[in-house]
């Protein structure tokens, strides 16, 4: 393991100011666009706009302005390579990639796409689908060797991570802190997440400390980041202190994302406010319900894990397994698997850890899985 944390912090401008410049920036160029739907970058302006509302202020209802966008935009250029390209983003952020992949072909075959976006797209869809990783890998550090930027070592950290390679991830992760030199927050505060989430929850034996201060870190760059005001809660939750908890996610739950509305049940509920958590649970059972029906792909592997946490195991096993075949990496096999063990369906249990050692080869390439024992047994 690696000793101590970094905490020098970096000199960007104030997060909470940065988030009023994105909206303001957001409804700018949705403005430009409405005038003017053809006029050059802007419709990549929107999607880069709504891509950081989604991520970072955990709005869900970008996903549907991102769909919204791109239907707009097919009907204003419906045979031009830009707009495939842009429909192609669009799906690969709502996790539809088998559409995503079909907008690329157009795209190339339209020409006038620039390649490289065709090229980096094309890498994150593989990256995402588990598929390829070998290639992946190699062009994810020659990008990030050339480059140097944060946004690439980024995600190179989160490729190595997806690999198991949990040391070399955090140190690309840490490397790419240390050489930032712009003043945006929302880089850096993404970089913290996501060494929150590999010490916290994806290393063989979690160091919540050390994942606290990851996500602290997160919102000292961005006091509003809401995924990391949701994780954060979380170690508090386990930790006992309720209050701090609860101070973290009621500011969030205006975003509209139901785990909030979840994870505050949970803090409720320890609290004995039992009414309280009870209409907390409510609203994330409907905010799920209503997410799933419109963007079924992009939060089926979230609607699993909620489901499978509040007792609903075969709702659980149906959307952990429609995750499985949209995206079959090994992260998304185990969880499928554990739901299905807890469900007692031997005959999916079966299914699945057949169809992971196709995929993934041989039981030794599952050497830092849980999965490992069961192919194996």
């Amino acid at each position: 393991m690696i000793e101590g944390y970094e905490n020098e912090l970096l000199q960007t401008t104030d997060g909470e100011i940065a988030l009023i410049n994105l909206e303001s920036a957001r409804q700018r160029s949705w403005s430009r666009f409405f005038t003017d739907p053809q006029r050059d970058g802007i419709a990549e302006s929107v999607l880069e706009h709504e891509q950081l509302t989604a991520q970072y202020v955990g709005d869900v209802s970008a996903l549907d302005r991102m769909e919204s966008l791109a239907n707009s935009l097919a009907a204003a250029l419906p045979s031009s390579a830009r707009t495939a390209l842009i429909q192609a983003k669009v799906c690969s952020m709502t996790h539809r990639f088998t559409d995503a992949r079909h907008y690329l072909a157009q795209a190339e075959i339209g020409g006038g796409a620039p390649p490289d976006d065709i090229r980096l797209l094309k890498l994150n869809i593989d990256q995402a689908c588990g598929v390829n990783l070998d290639r992946v890998l190699n062009q994810r550090r020659e990008i990030a060797r050339k480059s140097g930027r944060l946004e690439d070592l980024m995600t190179l950290g989160a490729l190595l991570t997806d690999l198991r390679e949990f040391i070399d991830a955090h140190q690309i992760y840490t490397q790419g802190l240390r050489g930032y030199s712009d003043v945006s927050p929302f880089p850096p505060a993404g970089v913290c997440f996501q060494l929150g989430v590999l010490w916290g929850e994806l290393v063989a034996e979690p160091d919540t400390a050390r994942a606290a201060h990851w996500y602290k870190r997160a919102l000292d760059y961005l006091p509003g980041y809401a995924k990391a005001r949701v994780h954060l809660a979380e170690i508090y939750s386990r930790n006992g202190q309720l209050s701090e908890a609860q101070a973290l996610l009621i500011p969030a739950v205006g975003t509209g994302d139901p785990e909030i509305c979840w994870r505050l049940s949970d803090v409720m509920a320890r609290q004995g406010k039992f009414a309280d958590a009870e209409a907390q649970m409510q609203a994330a059972r409907c905010g799920f319900e209503s997410l799933l029906e419109r963007h079924l792909l992009a939060f089926a592997d979230h609607g699993a894990e909620f489901y499978a946490e509040s007792g609903d195991l075969r709702r659980a096993l149906e959307l952990a397994c429609v995750n499985v075949a949209n995206r079959p990496t090994l992260r998304a096999f185990e969880q499928a698997h554990a739901i299905a063990v807890r469900a007692g369906d031997v005959n999916v249990t079966n299914e699945l850890l057949a169809e992971v050692t196709r995929r993934h080869g041989a039981p030794a390439a599952l050497d830092s899985s849980p999965l490992c024992a069961e192919v194996t047994a």
